[in-house]
């Protein structure tokens, strides 16, 4: 396979991780198959007690990115570990789908207070991506190759724990997220696009995203791509979510 070769060291349940979705779906698409992720559990082993903790960090990821947040979850009824999450991860890598599934746990963490510590809630969340085989998945879920993936990316994790929060490795290199752009162009990735597109596609493009992202994905101020996805509302080409005080978008 081609591309340059990118380790992203995450979570589903950090919240720094999510602040991060802005730039990290924007090199997705305006690199395409220029690079190629894979993704290592860093495995936060958080517990319930650590609930409140991390809604607070949500909160302020949430500020510092534009990223909307419901927190209720981790006040409430926080998961008892996010270990089950990432297994689930490492099994979705086993049909291909270890990103979008990432995705869709992050999404169930920030924004849908789903129950994503059981096999139960995990495979609840699964079935909502289309072509995942969740019945493999279950069986995959509780493999002995999940298990041994999932312990070699703690493995691999150990020499980076002083960097909290996600991380990038580029050649071998720790990268932040808001270096990551450029240190692709100096691995030698080009850019697969030839414009940045707009409001519209982008929501086609990415499926359910929020205002941050969209901005990101089109290099819009954040206030420029509300106006249009409000615009495209009234159209009814695109449908807001409420999530709390911020909304996130797909197409009607």
């Amino acid at each position: 396979m081609s591309g340059v070769e990118v380790a992203y060291l995450t979570d589903p349940a950090c919240p720094w991780s999510w602040a991060a979705e802005p730039q990290v779906r924007r090199i997705a698409l305006e690199f395409g198959a220029a690079v190629r992720f894979t993704y290592v559990m860093r495995g936060l082993a958080r517990t319930p007690a650590d609930g409140p903790a991390v809604a607070r960090e949500a909160l302020e990821a949430s500020a510092a990115s534009g990223m909307p947040v419901d927190p209720r979850l981790w006040l409430e009824r926080p998961p008892a570990s996010t270990n089950p999450a990432c297994l689930a991860v490492k099994a979705a890598g086993e049909q291909g789908r270890d990103g979008e599934l990432l995705r869709c746990l992050r999404e169930g963490f920030f924004l849908d207070g789903a129950p994503l510590d059981t096999a139960d809630g995990l495979l609840a969340a699964a079935r909502t991506l289309p072509g995942l085989d969740a019945a493999r998945l279950a069986i995959d879920l509780r493999s002995s190759a999940t298990v041994e993936a999932f312990g070699a990316d703690l493995e691999r994790v150990a020499p980076h724990v002083a960097q909290p929060g996600p991380l990038f490795l580029v050649g071998g290199a720790p990268v932040a997220p808001d270096a990551l752009r450029d240190a692709l162009l100096a691995a030698g990735a080009e850019p697969s696009w030839a414009a940045e597109p707009g409001v519209e596609e982008a929501v086609a493009l990415l499926g359910r995203a929020s205002v941050a992202e969209l901005a990101a994905v089109c290099g819009l101020p954040a206030a420029r791509a509300a106006m249009e996805l409000w615009r495209l509302a009234g159209e009814w080409r695109v449908l807001p979510e409420r999530v709390l005080a911020a909304d996130v978008w797909r197409t009607a």
